[in-house]
């Protein structure tokens, strides 16, 4: 499957809050996630890394659940109101439903963000294999990063930014 029919796929899948992180993959269609994360609007976690990677890692695999409702997918993505006319969008795609997350390691690299690997499945397959994404602490919450669900719109979109929401130009990808 090409890499542009499986972000299509994905995109069209509320699994990833309708996108997922793939920004900053080892693959070759990917770019790395922003080196910038805006400051958090809330006191940074005081719990210990095992328990934020464990947050993070639930939150994760939440966000890219093509069960999870959308309003709660645009909660779970930092920045999510600016994104959800396209979470909406997505959430309607009966391919989404046999997309997943899987996240198989989650480095916390400071207060407010940390490097989080998974992995996208379709029908229980890997599809996009050891890609590698950001998550946020925002409004006290552990999210996924705009700058990864940015970077796999971008994806879906050819490589191009070209008609992707604001947000995803203003920095955040």
């Amino acid at each position: 499957m090409s890499y542009r029919k499986l972000a299509g796929l994905l995109l069209l899948a509320p699994v990833l809050g309708v996108v997922l992180a793939a920004c900053g993959s080892s693959g070759p269609a990917t770019a790395p996630p922003s080196a910038s994360v805006p400051p958090s609007t809330s006191a940074p976690p005081s719990t210990p890394a095992a328990s934020a990677a464990a947050q993070v890692k639930a939150n994760w695999e939440k966000f890219f659940n093509a069960k999870t409702p959308a309003a709660e997918r645009v909660k779970l993505l930092q920045n999510g109101p600016e994104f959800a006319s396209v979470i909406q969008a997505q959430a309607g795609s009966s391919l989404a439903s046999a997309a997943t997350a899987k996240v198989t390691k989650v480095q916390v690299t400071g207060p407010h963000q940390a490097k989080v690997t998974y992995s996208i499945m379709v029908s229980r397959q890997p599809a996009l294999s050891n890609q590698t994404g950001i998550a946020v602490w925002q409004d006290g919450t552990w999210k996924v990063g705009a700058a990864s669900f940015c970077g796999l719109l971008k994806l879906e979109n050819g490589g191009k930014t070209a008609g992707l929401p604001a947000a995803c130009h203003a920095g955040t990808s």
